[in-house]
């Protein structure tokens, strides 16, 4: 039973992870040879404010 975590910013659409799940499903089957019904993905979003790199909140960034 694969177990597929994703840490990202929060802010993306429905839409964007249903495509997201709907391919990493279809790829893990593929390259795993298992069932779609045995792929578990796992998305938590987390809030710019409460991730940091180098020292710096995400939220402290400028906006790229």
């Amino acid at each position: 039973m694969p177990i597929i975590r994703l840490e990202m910013f929060e802010g993306r659409t429905t839409e964007q992870k249903r495509e997201f799940v709907e391919v990493m499903t279809r790829e893990t089957c593929r390259i795993l040879t298992c069932k779609p019904e045995d792929v578990n993905i796992v998305i938590d979003e987390v809030a710019r404010s409460r991730w940091a790199t180098g020292g710096t909140l995400w939220s402290d960034k400028a906006p790229k």
